[in-house]
């Protein structure tokens, strides 16, 4: 699972940063997925090493245009290719009709199946790896959050274990692999647990904007290995960000610090404060690091594996 930042400016794109939209890479399954699609998302997926031809999902978070602009011209692109198979988009009520009048006015036809699922609260999509809910958050408009969570697996089977022990290879294996508490034909009854490592357990990404500090946030957040939320605003703007419905640095750090998450990804930044004026980026930075020391500001092209569990705690010893 690999996250890769294609904008995040908020409002309007500036010259080093695009508008919203993130990445989700799934080498494993060749697809790639992607949360808000900014105008000129298009064009920094080429600027990218991702590949367009994997696109196959598109989480939008609400309707305002710096999340939503570069959607139309994303999916015309992807039909004149012509190897995007299906794509499936969730997002607010509304979404469906915009994307139809958008490519009934342009006369834009898709070559490939396009479905549009409008959210609730709850779980969105679900398969035999992944599980994807999305809950409310606050803002001016409908806006809603997402969590990524991989299911759990057993760890690694160990064969050699399982040939010692005599166990016939085949049908077997597979259910022992599983975990799963197997009766061979010789009457010996083996527990599949025995035979493997530690649970791998799945990893989780929350992707929270635009939001104020909410309990929402904090609820798709909980125990994430990732959180990716936005903190459009300094400390000293709160006021501002309380009346925009936009988070500040610290809010963002104290939703990562009350959800127990393990990092934190800052995005989402006001042009204001571009290098030269009284607060600078980096100043946002200190703010959050002072509540919640792993935190990282996300820049354009940013990319981020997202480490299991186990790596991590081989990676401490």
């Amino acid at each position: 699972m690999q996250i890769t930042f294609l904008g995040t400016s908020s409002g309007v794109p500036t010259r080093a940063r695009n508008v919203s939209s993130v990445a989700l890479r799934l080498p494993q399954r060749a697809e790639l997925w992607l949360f808000d699609c900014g105008e000129g998302t298009q064009h920094q997926i080429m600027r990218s090493d991702l590949k367009m031809s994997q696109l196959s999902r598109i989480f939008i978070t609400h309707m305002h245009g710096d999340h939503i602009f570069g959607l139309l011209g994303l999916l015309a692109s992807c039909g004149l290719a012509g190897n995007v198979q299906r794509v499936d988009i969730y997002g607010p009520a509304g979404l469906n009709e915009y994307i139809q009048s958008a490519s009934r006015y342009s006369h834009t036809h898709f070559s490939y199946p396009i479905k549009v699922h409008a959210v609730r609260p709850g779980v969105i999509y679900e398969d035999e790896e992944f599980t994807v809910t999305c809950g409310a958050l606050h803002h001016r408009i409908t806006a809603f959050g997402y969590r990524v969570a991989e299911k759990d697996r057993a760890g690694r089977f160990d064969v050699e274990k399982a040939q010692a022990l005599q166990i016939p290879p085949g049908r077997v294996y597979g259910q022992l692999k599983r975990g799963e508490t197997v009766t061979l034909a010789d009457g010996r009854v083996i527990n599949g647990a025995e035979l493997c490592g530690p649970t791998e357990i799945g990893r989780k990404i929350a992707y929270c904007t635009d939001t104020i500090y909410c309990d929402g946030a904090v609820e798709l957040a909980k125990d994430a290995d990732v959180l990716i939320h936005e903190a459009t605003f300094a400390h000293q703007d709160a006021e501002m960000a309380f009346q925009r419905l936009h988070s500040t640095t610290t809010m963002a750090a104290q939703t990562a610090l009350a959800a127990g998450a393990h990092r934190l990804l800052m995005t989402h930044f006001s042009p204001r404060y571009a290098p030269g004026n009284s607060i600078e980026l980096k100043d946002l930075l200190q703010e959050a690091r002072a509540i919640f020391p792993k935190t990282d500001m996300a820049y354009d092209f940013m990319a981020y594996e997202v480490p299991r569990r186990r790596d991590v705690v081989l990676s401490e010893v």
